[in-house]
């Protein structure tokens, strides 16, 4: 076990009477309860904790809490593996595992770091050069490098075995951060009566107070924190939400929270969720987030070692850690003082204060107080091993100073992200050089440091303003609560220094502004001489911003340094938008318990109990499960079972279930114009009884759905849709009411679930129907294919006849009140038994479409038109409908385009594959060369072959040419013919029977 060399005998809020260990990369240490995994690793001399994204770099920890941009690591294992956590807000727990992420084959030795000698070409930008020229070197070489160099960690490979929840909760108040302002803001509301919510991210509330040397009432600023929390807790109207972080803001007063339940243990109790989605809906918000405080940009300022001023005191005085032994503090305000008192009662030698300020105040036991000095660079490796200083006012060499630990104080920057998230615009201050969000819109109120609020005493007045005038706002009044008395400490005498340019012989290293993505001052100024003067331009040019840290650290830097390049104030150049969420953010959080079967509803059609009891096999389509094939008779090979049904079929006669079609009643007086314009085909004049098959565009004129819609009234329509597709096409009208045409009058609504639907398919499916309906006449002149029908079946149950088909075969469609549906079902079983009536399921349906050349969602996957699919001809231009104009584009007229044929195996016994692309026999296997792709295949019976369905540049063209179908992932190169659809009676003669 290590020896905590570096954790001070005494002070801090740890606690000491529980010992925990933890590994680090395999090497077991120590650490105490109350600790973060950066804490405790720098208790133990450990500085080397990662590497950067793109250079590999060493890095180390820099800052405390959600804004550390360097300390990344990977958690546990298994299922349980989390990367890219950061070191600073991963709790401590007993056997904890952490491993370094981003290195090979080790940490102290990456062979990526050989990266840095090709800085030069790696700059802002790179990969838009790089990767253009030679367009032939994308697939074989740039894209195989790309994919191997994204990202950071790894993603578990199994199943997570922990459960996570959603929950939804209102309140009167929601406060975001319990630091001072969030305290007594809280504290103000919840004394008034008010339903209030309090988030605090980190495990204790008090922000920062529990990293400072600050007492308030005479006693230290955590007991005061003890107290207001033990307030709160107390107080039936008050929730206190800590390990909890608002991770976005929504409309009407809606905010995502993330609760972290059982992170800080090595697996959570089983009755409670690892993470817990909460939804609140507020009427008031306070946002209390505090501030972050930034370094400054010089050169090494990245090495193990360098961290900021706050987190070197917050180390010493909260956890009781000395960050190093010997220290430089440099920065350009009075913080430096503070934290050269900190880190000396911590048992830190400051070897010198660095302070740009030629006149600055003395700082007591500063040891060396270098006014008018920065620091120019930072010696070492793998660690800081000193800094080279030099004076402002001349270029005599730099002097060097020996140490381990550098604190920097380059400024604060408000934490107002979470009041962008609906568009609030932030403000350049320049007498603090941070941005502010002035007016955060209604329902959200920022306050304390977060409105730049920086003394103690300030933030605890600002904080009890705005909790007394949300109360107020509720009705509820509250006298001004009497404040506790405070030694207040405020960043003063502040001076605009955010980097040390060159001076004699220049900087030598890179200076880092986002620590995260690697990004450089020279790379910020690169993009503004290439064009990219607008920030969130250069945010894209250069990364700026877009790690998961979001540039809390950076931003500020890099706004006044893009600033600087462009001759302007900051105020000018303003700063990119913060993106929710405001942390990352697990996919298990995000999901909750939809996943598994868990996923979507389980749906079950009004005969499952009867397929169950004769052998169906079963499978998901969308919601539901249907029958994929029958077996009676334990025969378990599905092709087998699958042509056995679609033989009868053919030859005799089928039943299906087809409930799972989604219908969609639609109704009024426009209800045929609503569709005339949802459908690329024309249908004011479908006569009443009958239906038509129609193709549905999206609004950039790709096909988003097909199906038959009936017309049961003068201004009442059903409309079908497929299985997977309902909801989509649900909310397509919906929205297109809505938003497009209000003024009609229309009502729709789903009955998918209120009808029960049997397909009779097959020669015989006449003969079965007159046996089993009273009375109905199913000649073709009273019947005629896509005639509609009201029908009564011989026992009674009312129903729908529709004359349509799926399988080209005569067929029928009955539709049945759903609680009615396995009766009707039993009763054509019943009277169809003399005509040998065959279940048959999707594997048989999808054999019997693709022999007609019918397509499903295979061939309608988002990347279709309606001329690709061959409705160019039903398509009536004539008129407007959704999706027309985009499918005009020029892309979409191209001759050259992928269109529907049919594919036939030249050799019987080969096996067509979906998902084959097509090449030219004897080509070879380039993009260059590919001629489309295969979207369904199916063995048919009748051919007694494998055929397809697919997409072929100018397929349509080339009937009777011949092509390779190729599946790289199986190995299959099969010799294919192009040719015409349908495979199986071309002139529909079976259809009209």
């Amino acid at each position: 076990m290590s020896v905590q060399e570096f954790r001070n005998p005494s002070g801090g809020l740890v606690d000491r009477s529980r010992a925990l260990s933890f590994t680090f990369d395999g090497r077991r240490l120590e650490g105490y309860g109350g600790d973060t995994l950066a804490s405790a690793l720098l208790a133990n001399g450990v500085r080397l904790v990662g590497r950067s994204f793109k250079y590999h770099r060493p890095r180390g920890v820099m800052a405390l809490g959600d804004a550390e941009p360097s300390a990344l690591v990977e958690l546990r294992t298994g299922g349980r593996r989390e990367p890219n956590t950061k070191a600073t807000t991963a709790e401590l727990y007993e056997g904890l595992e952490a491993v370094s992420q981003n290195r090979w084959p080790s940490l102290a030795f990456d062979v990526m770091a050989v990266n840095q000698l090709f800085s030069p070409f790696l700059v802002a930008g790179f990969y838009y050069k790089t990767f253009m020229w030679p367009s032939s070197f994308w697939e074989p070489v740039y894209e195989r490098l790309i994919r191997r160099a994204a990202g950071l960690g790894r993603v578990a490979a199994e199943n997570d075995p922990d459960h996570y929840e959603k929950l939804h909760a209102h309140a009167d108040l929601l406060v975001i951060g319990g630091g001072p302002a969030g305290l007594m803001a809280a504290l103000t509301a919840g004394r008034a009566g008010a339903r209030v919510v309090l988030v605090e991210s980190d495990a204790r509330c008090g922000g920062q107070l529990i990293h400072e040397r600050l007492d308030i009432d005479g006693a230290p600023a955590a007991k005061w924190v003890e107290g207001a929390v033990a307030e709160l807790t107390s107080l039936a109207n008050v929730r206190l939400l800590t390990r909890s972080t608002v991770l976005a803001r929504y409309d009407g007063g809606t905010f995502a929270v993330v609760e972290r339940v059982g992170d800080h243990t090595i697996a959570p109790e089983h009755h409670l969720p690892r993470q817990r989605l909460w939804r609140f809906y507020t009427r008031d918000a306070i946002l209390a987030a505090g501030a972050t405080e930034r370094g400054i940009v010089f050169a090494g300022n990245d090495r193990p070692g360098v961290m900021t001023a706050s987190a070197a005191r917050g180390f010493a005085n909260r956890y009781g850690v000395r960050a190093g032994s010997r220290a430089v503090v440099f920065g350009n305000n009075d913080d430096i003082a503070r934290t050269a008192d900190d880190l000396a009662a911590a048992g830190i030698e400051i070897a010198a204060v660095v302070d740009p300020r030629p006149g600055a105040p003395g700082i007591e036991g500063a040891g060396r107080h270098l006014r008018g000095h920065v620091i120019q660079r930072v010696m070492g490796g793998r660690a800081v091993a000193g800094v080279a200083v030099q004076r402002t006012d001349d270029n005599l060499p730099a002097e060097e100073i020996a140490c381990d630990l550098v604190a920097v104080a380059g400024g604060w920057s408000a934490n107002f992200q979470i009041a962008t998230h609906l568009g609030a615009k932030a403000s350049f201050d320049p007498d603090k050089f941070s941005f502010h969000v002035l007016e955060p819109g209604r329902g959200l109120n920022v306050v304390g440091a977060a409105a730049g609020r920086w003394g103690t005493a300030e933030c605890l007045a600002h904080g009890a303003e705005a909790g007394q005038r949300a109360a107020a706002g509720l009705g509820r009044q509250v006298a001004a609560p009497t404040l506790p008395r405070v030694e207040d400490r405020t960043v003063g005498n502040f001076v605009p220094l955010y980097r040390v340019k060159a001076g004699k012989g220049g900087p030598k290293g890179k200076a880092f502004v986002d620590f995260q993505n690697d990004v450089t001052d020279k790379d910020i100024e690169l993009a503004v001489r290439e064009g990219y003067d607008n920030a969130e331009h250069a945010k894209r040019y250069t990364t700026l911003g877009m790690a998961t840290d979001q540039g809390k650290t950076g931003h500020v830097n890099g706004a006044a340094i893009m600033a600087e390049a462009l001759g302007l104030s900051p105020r000018d150049v303003g700063t990119s938008v913060a993106r929710a969420p405001y942390v990352p953010v697990s996919l298990g959080t995000i999901g909750g318990h939809s996943v598994g079967k868990q996923f979507q509803p389980t749906r079950l059609t009004a005969m499952h109990a009867w397929h169950e009891r004769n052998g169906a096999v079963f499978m998901e389509a969308g919601q539901w499960y249907r029958p994929s094939y029958y077996a009676p008779d334990g025969e378990k090979d599905w092709l087998k079972q699958a042509i056995r049904e679609t033989k009868a079929v053919r030859e005799g006669v089928g039943i299906a279930d087809v409930s799972t079609l989604g219908k969609i009643d639609i109704q009024g007086p426009d209800a045929a114009e609503f569709l005339n314009r949802l459908y690329i085909n024309n249908w004011l004049k479908l006569p009443v009884g009958r239906a038509r098959y129609g193709v549905m565009l999206r609004e950039d004129g790709f096909v988003m759905d097909d199906g038959t819609t009936s017309r049961l009234g003068e201004d009442r329509f059903l409309m079908t849709t497929t299985t997977a597709a309902a909801g989509q096409v649900m909310t397509h009208i919906e929205f297109c009411h809505q938003a497009y045409w209000p003024d009609l009058d229309v009502q729709y609504i789903s009955v998918t679930e209120q009808w029960a639907q049997i397909a009779i398919a097959g020669p015989k499916s006449r003969a079965v129907l007159e046996a089993g309906l009273k009375g109905a006449d199913l000649s073709n002149a009273a019947l005629p294919f896509m005639g509609v029908v009201d029908v009564r079946l011989s026992n009674g149950i009312p129903g729908r006849l529709f004359r349509i088909s799926f399988s080209g075969e005569l067929a029928y469609e009955i539709a049945v009140p759903a609680d009615y549906g396995q009766a009707a079902w039993e009763h054509f079983m019943k009277v169809g038994a003399p005509h040998a009536i065959t279940p048959y399921g999707l594997e048989a349906l999808n054999i019997l479409r693709i022999e007609k050349g019918h397509v499903t969602h295979s061939e309608i996957d988002g990347r279709t038109s309606a001329a690709d699919l061959g409705f160019d001809k039903m398509t009536n231009r004539g008129k407007d409908f959704i999706g027309r104009m985009a499918s005009e584009r020029p892309a979409f007229l191209e001759t050259t385009r992928p269109v529907l044929v049919g594919l036939k195996a030249i050799n019987p016994q080969d096996r067509l594959y979906s998902g084959a692309h097509f090449l030219p026999i004897g080509a070879e296997h380039k993009v260059v060369n590919d001629q489309g792709w295969m979207s369904s295949v199916a063995f048919s019976p009748a051919l007694g072959c494998w055929i397809g369905l697919g997409f072929v540049k100018r397929g349509r063209e080339r009937i009777g040419e011949r092509l390779v179908a190729a599946e790289f992932l199986r190995g299959s190169e099969v010799q294919v013919e192009i040719v015409e659809t349908p495979f199986v009676d071309p002139k529909g003669e079976r259809l009209h029977g």
